[in-house]
């Protein structure tokens, strides 16, 4: 069995549950033993660095002095939690001089796809995804800016597309998987965020898409809890689920606990998911 860190952050424990759980049932289905860190804290994302930036760092790079005394690979699920971890890597090196980690902080998107690997993925499907079309988003935060996250593609990532092609999802192409939808925004500017999300849920159907699929907390909460508001604002219907990129692999997995995951979100996804007979 693989064994790797894993650093699930504070949202991974409380509103993002649904992407814990399935993170860490996909590894396990995967021959992959994520062990989480010991005494980790808080990264500070998404205030912390906005009000102190020695403390923002402080607060992750402690997080990665754990990891060093781990000695594997850290996996980071949460796409603000990914970037804070970065920061204060970059940071040190900066500091430093040089890389003083030794090991790599690896988001969940590409360690699935570039670490575990599609053959690894692929013979775990049972019930491939046809019929399904979704558009991937990555969001602001796990490519952007790459002089940080260290993105190879940052304004057209192609990983999560891949992983969800290899699951059977017939995956649709569009031009914002990388724009904002305002996540930060929700509480302080809450009418751009408004604007932000519904751009992105027009966008999607546009492209053709039923479905979107996230790897960030904060953006899969922001789609998924703002289309009843939209809809009575509009007079425009929405109701387009926002699944976790792991989900939908425990999906195809077959895995039993997909079920429980669903039924947490917001926009319920599962009527979608019943009449592709996927469900």
């Amino acid at each position: 069995m693989m064994k790797f860190s894993y650093y699930p952050g504070c949202s991974l424990e409380g509103t993002a549950r649904e992407y814990g759980e399935s993170t860490e049932a996909v590894a396990e289905a995967l021959g992959i033993e994520l062990q989480e860190l010991k005494d980790w804290t808080c990264c500070g994302a998404s205030s912390a660095h906005s009000v102190d930036h020695k403390l923002d760092v402080a607060l992750s790079a402690r997080n990665l002095d754990i990891a060093k005394r781990a000695g594997m690979d850290v996996v980071v699920p949460c796409a603000a939690c990914y970037q804070r971890l970065k920061v204060a890597e970059k940071a040190r090196l900066a500091d430093e001089g040089a890389v003083t980690n030794g090991f790599r902080i690896r988001h969940a998107v590409d360690f699935f796809w570039d670490d575990v690997g599609e053959e690894a993925i692929a013979t775990k499907v049972k019930k491939p995804l046809a019929g399904l079309n979704p558009v991937s988003y990555y969001g602001c935060l796990i490519t952007r800016p790459p002089r940080i996250t260290d993105a190879r593609n940052p304004e057209d990532p192609r990983e999560m597309d891949k992983l969800l092609r290899s699951l059977g999802a017939n995956v649709k192409e569009w031009s914002y998987k990388t724009d904002c939808c305002g996540g930060s925004l929700v509480l302080t500017r809450t009418d751009i965020a408004r604007k932000l999300t519904q751009k992105l849920l027009d966008m999607a159907a546009e492209a053709g898409a039923d479905c979107i699929v996230s790897a960030c907390p904060m953006c899969q909460s922001n789609l998924d809890m703002r289309q009843k508001e939209l809809s009575g604002e509009s007079g425009k219907e929405y109701h387009t689920p926002i699944f976790y990129f792991t989900e939908l692999m425990g999906l195809a997995f077959g895995h039993p606990s997909t079920g429980k995951w669903l039924g947490r979100h917001l926009t319920d996804p599962r009527p979608l998911l019943m009449g592709k007979g996927l469900i």
